[in-house]
This record gives structure tokens, C-alpha cells and sequence, in this order.
């Protein structure tokens, strides 16, 4: 079977400095998911799925892949368990510190602040969608809600427990975009999505059986990284026998125990939700705090809201799973540390003090992902081992 290729070609792009053999990353994103996914072209090994229950018609991986992309579910609703273990301490007694600076003096309704805390824990989501200009999606906590709602060219965002508001507009991908990147990006289809797009002959895909999601009959895909380095085992996709859509993403580390990240439906319905459920208004008394987008880079995109550590501009080294992303911070010698304060301190008393050919530094280690910080202030993040970020910072030099 020859290999499913993608729009990008492997070799020298136009993002591409051939004298380094460094990527400009237009926009390198950290998503807790699939963080060093970042080659061109989907290598796949031709695989059928295994017997199981559901008893299903065999399928390839490549035709499986093709069925994902085929996808076209424009109305749905469902809730969605999402579990994040990187193996982080509890950060609770510094929201304090980490509060006061400018992100302080914002909404607690805004999408940026709170749906952060999708970055650890159990969490459970109601999404909804009715095409492209109508989505939901409500972060259910145990006393309140977090609900942040698309419709028209509005966009909500709506904090029950501070009763606050934040409104600002929707941004649109143009004519040429995604017609669905507009859906809540905090269901399993979009993390699949993500990894889907940029795997390359470094990865190993194939069907490995059947199983049953959300009471629907699924095929499970299995991407695996062939690449010595990388923190990934695997990515385990469920996807829909009937639409493709997937209904659970399942990203397990290398060193074992359980998944770094779990997205899964428990429930999933593809009737279209009443029209009631997109109408927001904000309640009697409510803080309401309107932004402008345009005026503010970071404003919210209903592509990639849920994508936290977006590193644009950032040069990436290497390819496929072992990719690391290179940035300066600007905090030369021990500067970094001071300029934290409490939370810089914290941080120096998490991480490994490295040495080589670069100089001096110190690794920051999760059970996904590790960053180099150097004392020159330099950066290098990836899904990689803490030896192969030491060994990019030396090849750097």
C-alpha cells in the first residue's frame, strides 16, 4: 500500500531556511495533547482492524484516516470527560501569585483565564453544535458553570460563580478555512484532528480492533511514533463506524501508568440541539467586559481557544514526534528567576540543573512534556526526552 500523503511535502518548504534546516513555526501550538506532532505526511501501515465486539466491516488504516477526514457532522450535542495527568503539582495556592499580574485585572469569564483549568484533572463538558456560526461548550463544575457560547457573530463567555460576562466577536477563518473550524474545539475531534494532520513517515498507523463508544459501534486507530526520543507510546483515536467522527482521543507516555490526556464522549447525540440552546443574554447584574477583536492578538478563536502555549514565531529543530521548539525569553543570565518572584522561585525548585556544550541550564520535566531553559535565557520544549533537548542545545551552539 503506498503511503497516504498530505498537502504538505516533506523537503524544503517556504517556511524552510535550507542553510539551517530549521521551520519557521507560523504558528507552533503546545496543546496538551499532542504536543511534538509537527512533521508533513502520514506514513501508514496497512493494517486491518482485528476481530472484536462490535463485529465491523474490516477496515484499513488509510481508509479510516480518509473516513475521519470525510467527516461532516454539522449538529451534535454530548458530554465529554476529559482527564489531564502530567504529573504536575497542585498550582491552587498560587493562583494568588499568578493572578496578580495583567491577566489579574480581566474577566474571570474570559475563555483565555478560565479554561485553563482543562490543563489538569477530571473534567466534564457539554458541547453542542448546530453548523458553523452555532456552538457551545459548558465546563460543569461542582457549585457553578463555565459556559462559552457561539453564535452569529458573537461570541459569550459566562462565569455563574462571579457572575461576570465576557463578550467580543467571533473570528472567522475566511472563505478558503475550515468550514467546521468554528466547532468547540474541546471535543475528541479536534484533538484528533491535530494529531492527524502532521504525522509523517515516523509513524506508525493502524486500526487495532473495535470497541463501543457513547453506546455507538467504533473503530480504534493507533498512532505510534517509530522515532527513539520522543515521550509518546501512543495515541489511541475511537472513531464513529457511521459519521467518522472520532468520540474519544487517548494520548499514553512512554513511561507508563495512566494517559497523559483521556477525551472521551459518554454521551453523543447527532439530532440537531434546540435552537435555545445558543441564546445568551447576560443575566441582571452581571460584570459584562467587552473586547475588540483586531485590537488584541490573543483574542478568542473558536479554532483554537483550547490550545493553551501557542509559541508563534517559535524555530523548531528536528522533525516527526521528536520535534523541539527553540525561543528566547529574553531573561539573560539569572534574570528569569527574579523576574518570578514567588512563582520563579517555585518553579527553580522543580527543575534538573543540566551542563554541556551550551553552558548551564535547567530542565523542567512533565510526564509529556520537558523544556531546557538555559541561563542565557534561551528555550527548548518539545514531547522529548530531557538527554535529546540536551543534545539539540548542544548541536544549537
Amino acid at each position: 500500500m503506498a503511503p497516504y500523503e498530505s498537502d504538505h511535502a516533506t523537503g524544503t518548504g517556504p517556511d524552510e531556511d535550507p542553510r539551517t534546516g530549521r521551520r519557521k513555526a507560523a504558528r507552533y501550538v503546545v496543546p496538551v495533547a499532542v504536543v511534538g506532532v509537527a512533521a508533513a505526511t502520514i506514513g501508514l501501515v496497512p493494517a486491518l482492524a482485528a476481530s472484536g465486539d462490535p463485529d465491523l466491516p474490516k477496515i484499513s488504516a488509510q481508509q479510516l484516516v480518509e473516513k475521519i477526514a470525510k467527516s461532516d457532522v454539522q449538529r451534535m450535542s454530548g458530554t465529554v470527560k476529559v482527564s489531564t495527568d502530567l504529573g504536575l503539582p497542585d498550582l491552587g495556592s498560587l493562583q494568588g501569585t499568578m493572578g496578580s499580574g495583567e491577566q489579574g485585572d480581566g474577566s474571570s469569564a474570559d475563555p483565555r483565564t478560565k479554561l485553563t483549568e482543562l490543563t489538569s484533572g477530571t473534567h466534564t463538558l457539554r458541547v453542542a453544535a448546530d453548523g458553523p456560526e452555532k456552538q457551545k461548550v459548558s465546563l460543569l463544575e461542582r457549585d457553578a458553570e463555565y459556559s462559552l457560547i457561539h453564535s452569529g457573530k458573537d461570541v459569550w463567555g459566562y462565569d455563574s460563580a462571579s457572575n461576570e460576562v465576557f463578550h467580543t466577536t467571533a473570528q472567522h477563518s475566511g472563505e478558503q478555512g475550515d468550514k467546521r473550524g468554528h466547532q468547540p474545539s474541546a471535543t475528541p475531534d479536534d484533538f484528533a484532528k491535530e494529531a492527524l494532520k502532521s504525522v509523517d513517515g515516523t509513524t506508525s498507523v493502524t486500526v487495532d480492533g473495535t470497541t463501543r463508544i457513547a453506546g455507538r459501534d467504533a473503530y480504534q486507530l493507533v498512532i505510534k511514533p517509530k522515532q527513539a526520543g520522543s515521550t509518546v507510546r501512543d495515541v489511541t483515536i475511537g472513531v464513529d463506524a457511521k459519521t467518522g467522527l472520532p468520540l474519544k482521543f487517548t494520548l499514553a507516555p512512554k513511561s507508563g501508568g495512566a494517559p497523559v490526556f483521556d477525551a472521551g464522549f459518554t454521551k453523543v447525540s447527532f439530532a440537531a440541539p434546540p435552537a435555545s440552546t445558543f441564546d445568551f443574554r447576560p443575566p441582571k447584574g452581571a460584570k459584562v467586559t467587552e473586547e475588540k477583536p483586531g485590537k488584541d492578538e490573543h483574542a478568542p478563536d473558536f479554532g483554537g481557544q483550547f490550545a493553551p502555549g501557542d509559541l508563534s514565531g517559535a524555530d523548531t529543530i528536528g522533525e516527526g514526534w521528536t520535534t523541539i521548539a527553540k525561543f528566547d525569553t529574553g531573561a539573560k543570565g539569572d534574570k528569569s528567576s527574579q523576574q518570578g518572584g514567588a512563582m520563579g522561585g517555585f518553579l527553580g525548585s522543580l527543575g534538573d540543573p543540566v551542563s554541556g556544550d551550551f553552558g548551564k541550564g535547567t530542565v523542567f520535566s512533565t510526564r509529556l512534556v520537558n523544556a531546557l531553559i538555559t541561563d542565557d535565557g534561551t528555550v527548548y520544549a518539545g514531547a522529548v526526552t530531557k538527554n535529546a533537548l540536551v543534545k539539540a542545545a548542544d548541536a544549537d551552539k
